[in-house]
C-alpha cells in the first residue's frame, strides 16, 4: 500500500513540474512616431491639465454634462450587455482554473431488490431459489490530470488573457458611450446656439419689415423692398424650423445613451459659452497604455499566442491519476466495518499514435490566429495614431476658423450698420440692406457651427488618448487560483 502511495505521489510531483511546449509571449513590435505633427500655434497642455482618470468629462467643467455621464454610466443598456460579457469571461477563466485540482465525487447508493429464483446459474450455484437482499454502497473518486506538457497551464493563460481582453472591451464601450454623450451633448448646445442667432434675427427682421411697410405706406419704399424682407424673415424661419428637427434627433440620442425614453427627455435650451479645454497630447508612445482598444487588441494577441500552445500539447502524452473506494455492505450496520471497505489506486496514459494531420492542423491553425492577431493589433495601433493626429490637425485648423469667422462677423456687423445707414438716407436699394443681413446671419451661424465642432473635435481627441484609461488596471482583472474555492460544491 504504501508503495503504490509513494509512485502516485512521484507521478503527481511529476505533473506538477513538467514542462510547458509552445512559445512564451511577447508583445509584438510596431511602428511608433517619436512625436505628434502639430504646427504652430498648437501649443500643448499644461501637466494641470492632464485628463481626470476615469471622469475625463470633468475637464470640460460642465455641470450638466457631468449629470448626463454619470447617468449613462448607471443606466446605459449597451455599457450593461459589456458588463455582463465581463463576467462571463470571468466564469470561463474560473472554469479554466478548476482543472488545476483533482476531481472529486461521491455517490451513495441504498436499494433492496430480490433477484429472481430463474437468473442464469454460475458455476458454484445450483437450485437457484427468488432472494432479496440489500445493496447499500458509499464510493468515492478522485481523478487527476497530470499537466506534463503544459496544456493546462497554457489554457489558463489564455483564459488570464481573454479575461483582460474582456476587462478592456468593457472601458471601449465605457469611452465610446461616455464620448458620444458629449459629442452629441455639445452638437445639441451648437444647435441652441444656432436658434439663438436665428430668433435674435427674426426679432430684428420683424423690426426690418414694420420699417419698410411703413415706409412703403408712405410712398418712401417700394413694394421691392418689403418682398425682400418678407423673403428673408420666412426663410430664416424655415431654417429654425429645420434646426429645432435636428435638436430634437440629438435629445432622442441623449436619451438613449442615458437609459430614458425619448418622450420623457427634455433639455432646456441653452447657449454655447464653454470653450474647449487645453488638453496634453503626450507622446505617440503612450496609446500602446493609454487606449483600451489597443490593449484589447494586444490582450487577443497574448491569447491567441497561449492557444499555439495548447495546440502543440496534443502531440504528447496525458497522463491520468485516478483512485476510487468506499464502503459496500447490505448491513447498515456493518458499513464502516473495516471488512466492507474497497479501493483501488491506477495511472492511465493515452497518446494519439495516428490522427491524420489533425495535430498538425490545429497547431497550422492557432498560429494562423496568432498571425491574423498581431495584425490587428498593429492596424489598430495604426489606427489609433492616425486618430489622433487628425484630432489635433483639426483643432488647429478649427482654431484658426474661428479666429478668422470672428473677425468676418465684427465686418458683417458693420457692413449692416453702414448699408441701414445709406438706405436710410436713400443712397442705396433696400436690396443692398437684406445681402448685409443675411450674410451677418450666415457669418454668426459659421460662427457657433466652429465653436460647437471645436468642442466635439476636443470630445474626440479625449477618446482617442483613451479618456485617462490606463492599461495598468488590467492587472486587476485577474482570477488567481485559490484552494478554497476548489472545494466550493
Amino acid at each position: 500500500m504504501s508503495a503504490r502511495l509513494t509512485l502516485l505521489a512521484a507521478l503527481l510531483a511529476l505533473g506538477l513540474s513538467g514542462c510547458t511546449v509552445g512559445p512564451n509571449y511577447q508583445r509584438a513590435a510596431v511602428p511608433v512616431p517619436p512625436q505628434w505633427e502639430a504646427p504652430q500655434p498648437w501649443r500643448p497642455g499644461a501637466p494641470k491639465d492632464a485628463i481626470p482618470k476615469g471622469e475625463w468629462w470633468k475637464v470640460f467643467q460642465d455641470d450638466e454634462l457631468s449629470a448626463l455621464e454619470t447617468q449613462a454610466l448607471a443606466a446605459n443598456e449597451t455599457l450593461h450587455s459589456a458588463a455582463a460579457r465581463y463576467q462571463q469571461a470571468r466564469a470561463l477563466t474560473s472554469l479554466a482554473l478548476s482543472a488545476l485540482y483533482p476531481q472529486m465525487g461521491v455517490a451513495p447508493l441504498a436499494e433492496r431488490q430480490r433477484l429472481s429464483g430463474n437468473r442464469p446459474p454460475n458455476t458454484s450455484q445450483k437450485n437457484l431459489t427468488p432472494v432479496s437482499q440489500n445493496n447499500l454502497l458509499l464510493p468515492f473518486t478522485v481523478s487527476y490530470e497530470a499537466d506534463l506538457f503544459g496544456r493546462r497551464r497554457r489554457s489558463i493563460e489564455a483564459s488570464q488573457a481573454a479575461l483582460q481582453e474582456s476587462a478592456a472591451d468593457l472601458e471601449s464601450v465605457r469611452l465610446i458611450i461616455t464620448a458620444e454623450l458629449a459629442a452629441d451633448y455639445y452638437s445639441l448646445r451648437r444647435l441652441d446656439s444656432e436658434l439663438a442667432i436665428l430668433h435674435r434675427t427674426i426679432e430684428s427682421l420683424e423690426k426690418g419689415l414694420q420699417l419698410v411697410r411703413a415706409r412703403h405706406d408712405g410712398g418712401i419704399a417700394s413694394g421691392l423692398d418689403v418682398a425682400q424682407e418678407e423673403t428673408l424673415l420666412e426663410s430664416t424661419r424655415t431654417q429654425s424650423t429645420l434646426l429645432v428637427q435636428r435638436r430634437d434627433e440629438f435629445q432622442n440620442a441623449l436619451a438613449v445613451l442615458t437609459g430614458v425614453p425619448a418622450p420623457q427627455f427634455h433639455l432646456p435650451a441653452k447657449e454655447l459659452a464653454a470653450a474647449p479645454p487645453s488638453l496634453d497630447a503626450g507622446l505617440p508612445s503612450d496609446l500602446l497604455e493609454r487606449r483600451p482598444d489597443v490593449a484589447s487588441a494586444e490582450r487577443r494577441m497574448a491569447r491567441a499566442n497561449a492557444q499555439i500552445g495548447v495546440a502543440r500539447s496534443a502531440y504528447f502524452p496525458s497522463l491520468n491519476l485516478f483512485a476510487n473506494g468506499g464502503w459496500q455492505t447490505a448491513d447498515v450496520a456493518k458499513l464502516l466495518n473495516v471488512s466492507s471497505t474497497f479501493w483501488a489506486l491506477g495511472v492511465t496514459t493515452a497518446e494519439a499514435v495516428f490522427t491524420g494531420g489533425a495535430r498538425r492542423a490545429q497547431v497550422q491553425y492557432a498560429t494562423s490566429g496568432y498571425d491574423a492577431a498581431v495584425a490587428d493589433y498593429r492596424e489598430t495601433v495604426l489606427n489609433s495614431f492616425r486618430e489622433v493626429q487628425d484630432d489635433l490637425s483639426g483643432l488647429r485648423v478649427l482654431d484658426d476658423a474661428t479666429e478668422t469667422q470672428a473677425r468676418a462677423v465684427a465686418a458683417a456687423r458693420r457692413a449692416l450698420d453702414i448699408a441701414t445707414s445709406r438706405y436710410t438716407g436713400g443712397l442705396v436699394s433696400y436690396l443692398d440692406v437684406v445681402s448685409a443681413q443675411q450674410t451677418l446671419l450666415n457669418s454668426e451661424r459659421q460662427a457657433a457651427q466652429l465653436q460647437g465642432e471645436r468642442l466635439v473635435t476636443s470630445v474626440l481627441l479625449v477618446k482617442a488618448l483613451g479618456g485617462g484609461w490606463d492599461a495598468a488596471s488590467l492587472a486587476s482583472a485577474q482570477i488567481k487560483p485559490a484552494v478554497k474555492t476548489a472545494f466550493q460544491p
